[in-house]
């Protein structure tokens, strides 16, 4: 089923900006106006609560849709720390700059500001009013203070002065202990104090941080309860026993409250030593410019104002909450309760018939190229692959770019092993990585103790590539092996993120990641390359040229884009050019999507949609109709400034036409989805997509999990 036959729900209060006025008939649209455009930051917070939104979704497991409640949280930290943060940043040393959508930085935290607690809110309501409930009647409790028995307050007091007592670092505050440096999104508490301490001291106030080693939920133990898996909070173990923290004084009152900080680092473009700034920076992270202030509803307004006070931040900046302050934390449910009837159930990815059983991967990627699509099909070929050259006698030479890997990498191991072997091993490292900085330092010592090769990219553009090179030797001649990905090499998100692995020993596109890597580990001119598209240099140009071909067919022409997001202006303006010639254009995006779509005029044959479901949808593809001889791009960038002009990124051809087809088919699929899927409408708000009366549900994930494991969702 398409978009076109798509009945969707009454659309929720989504705080979106109102419609806008059509020209009239004739008159010619200004493609530059900022009515055209919709703003990146309130892009970001409307994919954030389509998130959210799916914490009330049945389909979804109850654990899952608990899960779907924090990562919410987890999004909502990072739009604050990176954005919110930026936009401040703007303000505070007078870099205002306007947006393609003609907003000023003061006008977008406003607005940020009225939606974000709005949803924030809504949050808390599912959390305390759904969520709780239906746990309950699954016999799974958050089990609060009043309702602890005898038995189970004993053992919270052993819990609190064997667990938390050692380790936990009251501060008085008073003028030789001013207010602490607390670290970004820590769990802290204030506490109100009467009485005098051992010095005669009459502080009246202190602050309580909660040590990040300790967890912040614990089980109850099954035999001093009454049946089922029982939580304790550990705020509720602290706020039970703050007393014993200030011996002799008296406790009115203790609430819990987080800070969030600034957490985008700012690196200078001519460093000497990359590395060593970087752990520099990792230090301040934690203690940046403050930009929003979580506090426990019930604490008392003259503490809330002494805190905004402590932090510079107004109103705006506060966010009063019904609940525990760090929702992500409540994540670890799934770990402490053994509830699989209650999460998704699990499924082996699949591996293509093609290298099923094969020893060789490099036999296999001979006979024919390979594409997979984690995470249906397994992410172990790539591993595979490496693992195989760093033993193969006759691979000389491995090269790869890394990006985020994970810790105890299978990949960052083949390669340690094929530099211990003897090859020459070079890798990329991406030290900018965000929040992965610090990993990936690790990782490049790791690397070079080995006898790996490591080199850190270009200062100034983020290597944000995917590609292995493997160079061996046969029959006289060396042949080059080439992996290039839309996805990171993190195993561990090729199980949970939608990404493509495309393997092949094309000469010309083995010659041209060759080139690449020449780029990235030298100095000279930019090489010309035969088929990749490579950002920032030929990316953006050659994707509207091909847009541009594609509007000289009218009508016959034919667009699908598959993004993260969409932002870049020079981009949106060429497909709005192909709509108004009468090109068929549909964008998957999963998150921000600055163009505005089914505008008469402007974008009437643009349809956009954004697919939300049990993975985080990941891949890049560029389809072009190309008057029936489709010419498709797989890709590791996004329709964003940032990709296409200051990061280093490939796009590569899918040219065997069973692999064009496949794609073609997934493609369908998304387009197709009748319950995953959200229809960005003229007004930029999302309509979520619903079956017709009678008809059957499709739901995009599902059917490739289906289709290419037989598991069924």
């Amino acid at each position: 089923m398409t978009t076109e036959t798509a009945k969707t729900t009454d659309p929720s209060d989504q705080n979106v900006p109102a419609p806008v006025d059509v020209p009239p008939v004739g008159e010619e649209i200004n493609l530059d106006a900022s009515e055209n455009y919709f703003n990146r930051e309130l892009g970001q917070l409307q994919f954030n609560y389509r998130v959210l939104k799916q914490a009330l979704d049945n389909t979804h497991p109850l654990i899952n849709r608990l899960i779907f409640c924090c990562i919410f949280s987890s999004n909502m930290d990072e739009f604050f720390e990176i954005r919110v943060a930026g936009l401040r940043q703007q303000m505070k040393y007078g870099r205002e700059a306007v947006g393609v959508d003609g907003m000023l930085p003061d006008q977008v935290l406003e607005e940020i500001g009225r939606i974000a607690h709005d949803y924030i809110d809504e949050q808390y309501e599912i959390l305390n009013k759904v969520l709780i409930p239906e746990l309950e009647k699954e016999n799974i409790h958050f089990v609060r203070r009043r309702e602890w028995t005898a038995e189970q307050a004993e053992w919270v007091r052993s819990y609190f002065e064997d667990e938390i007592l050692p380790v936990v670092s009251p501060i008085g505050l008073d003028p030789s202990h001013p207010f602490p440096r607390l670290v970004n999104k820590s769990l802290n508490f204030i506490v109100e104090l009467d009485g005098k301490d051992a010095f005669g001291r009459e502080t009246g106030l202190a602050i309580v941080p909660a040590p990040r080693s300790l967890p912040r939920l614990v089980r109850l133990p099954d035999e001093i309860c009454n049946g089922g898996d029982n939580l304790v909070f550990l705020s509720s173990m602290i706020h039970a026993h703050a007393d014993e923290l200030f011996p002799g004084m008296e406790v009115k009152g203790c609430y819990q409250f987080r800070l969030t900080r600034n957490a985008d680092l700012e690196l200078e473009d001519d460093l000497e030593d990359l590395a060593s700034a970087l752990r520099g920076e990792l230090l301040s992270r934690r203690f940046g410019d403050a930009v929003r202030l979580e506090v426990a509803d019930n604490c008392p307004e003259e503490l809330i104002e002494f805190l905004l006070r402590e932090f510079g931040l107004t109103e705006r900046e506060l966010y009063k909450v019904h609940g525990p302050v760090n929702l992500t934390r409540l994540m670890a449910v799934g770990g402490l309760v053994d509830r699989p009837d209650l999460t998704y159930s699990s499924f082996s990815p699949s591996i293509p018939r093609a290298i099923r059983n094969k020893d060789s991967m490099f036999d296999a990627i001979r006979k024919r190229p390979l594409l997979l699509l984690h995470p249906y099909e397994n992410f172990s070929p790539v591993v595979d692959l490496l693992r195989q050259a760093a033993k193969d006698p006759q691979v000389l030479a491995i090269r790869q770019t890394l990006y985020r890997t994970g810790a105890n990498s299978e990949v960052v191991e083949a390669l340690a092993d094929a530099a211990r072997r003897g090859k020459e091993v070079t890798a990329v490292i991406e030290l900018r990585a965000r929040f992965s900085e610090e990993e990936n330092l690790e990782l490049a010592s790791r690397l070079q103790e080995a006898g790996v090769i490591v080199v850190y990219g270009v200062v100034g553009y983020k290597t944000h590539a995917k590609m292995i090179l493997v160079v061996r030797r046969e029959e006289g001649r060396l042949r080059r092996y080439v992996h290039l990905g839309t996805g990171n090499y993190h195993a561990g998100n090729a199980r949970l993120y939608t990404d493509y692995s495309f393997m092949t020993c094309d000469e010309s596109i083995g010659d041209d990641v060759n080139k690449l890597f020449q780029q990235l580990t030298g100095m000279g001119k930019a090489l010309k390359i035969k088929k990749l598209f490579h950002a920032p240099f030929t990316l953006h140009n050659r994707l509207i040229s091909l847009i541009e071909r594609e509007a000289s067919l009218g009508e016959k022409g034919r667009i699908i884009f598959k993004f993260n997001a969409l932002t870049e202006p020079q981009l949106i303006k060429a497909l709005y050019r192909a709509s108004q010639a009468g090109v068929k254009i549909d964008l998957i995006i999963r998150g921000i999507c600055c163009l505005r779509p089914q505008v008469t005029g402007l974008s009437d044959n643009i349809r956009v949609r954004s697919i939300i479901g049990r993975f985080l949808e990941h891949t890049r593809v560029y389809y072009f109709g190309n008057k029936g001889r489709p010419e498709v791009y797989c890709s590791s960038a996004d329709g964003m400034e940032r990709n296409l002009l200051n990061r280093v990124e490939t796009a590569f051809p899918i040219e065997d036409p069973t692999l064009v087809a496949r794609l073609r088919e997934d493609l369908d699929t998304y387009l197709a989805d009748n319950c995953q899927s959200w229809v960005l409408q003229p007004d930029g708000s999302y309509q979520q997509n619903q079956p017709e009366e009678g008809e059957e549900r499709l739901a995009s994930q599902w059917v490739l999990l289906e289709r290419l494991t037989g598991k069924t969702g």
